[in-house]
């Protein structure tokens, strides 16, 4: 199948949340399997949750913390074009959440060196160089879906939503039939939610 008869799929991640973490190793398996092509997009936590009296202390410290790797999610971007967010994403979601490495200046480096990018770029994660391009990228997504949601953020072929939020990571035929399902309900006039309560945390393998 060539790429001219794959469906573009923006999908919006935080690098940080683990429920985006495996939605995107999800819809990788979906792109085994479906006619779709990925193209990948940054928003921010820490950009949606600003100005939020009601988050908790720790939530507040791991927003402050979620600044640095999109920084340099967007750098990245802007140095090597979007093409290169997907295998950074890959380096940067597998220390953070499979390998539980520190959200360490270290970790961000190993991965851009590990993704084939020049680890200097690291330090745009202490820095608001790269901040009005990063709320752009995040406003383009947030606003397709509304800001009572966060990330992942998916949309196809005009229709946008939130999700799915999910664990384990679906694999093989089990990715492609909530991907079906997925996009029947997207697809479905003045539909809006289905939700229940999680009772278990992410599950990475």
């Amino acid at each position: 199948m060539s790429d001219t008869e794959r469906t573009p799929v923006d999908f919006w991640f935080d690098p940080r949340c683990p429920w985006a973490w495996i939605t995107s190793r999800w819809i990788l398996e979906v792109e085994k399997l479906r006619p779709i092509e990925v193209r990948w997009h940054v928003m921010s936590l820490a950009v949606l949750n600003e100005g939020r009296d009601e988050v908790s202390e720790d939530y507040r410290k791991f927003m402050k913390e979620a600044w640095g790797p999109v920084r340099v999610c967007i750098a990245a971007q802007e140095k090597y074009g979007p093409e290169v967010l997907g295998k950074l994403y890959t380096e940067l979601g597998t220390r953070y959440h499979n390998q539980k490495a520190p959200r360490t200046r270290e970790t961000i480096e190993d991965a851009l060196e590990a993704a084939g990018l020049d680890r200097a770029l690291a330090d745009a994660a202490d820095t608001d160089t790269y901040d009005t391009v990063l709320r752009a990228s995040h406003a383009d997504g947030i606003e397709r879906v509304g800001y009572e949601v966060g990330t992942p953020v998916i949309s196809v072929e005009g229709e946008s939503f939130f999700g799915p939020v999910v664990t384990p990571i679906p694999r093989g035929e089990a990715a492609a039939k909530l991907w079906d399902g997925v996009r029947l309900v997207a697809e479905t006039d003045g539909f809006y939610e289905i939700k229940r309560s999680r009772d278990r945390e992410p599950i990475f393998d």
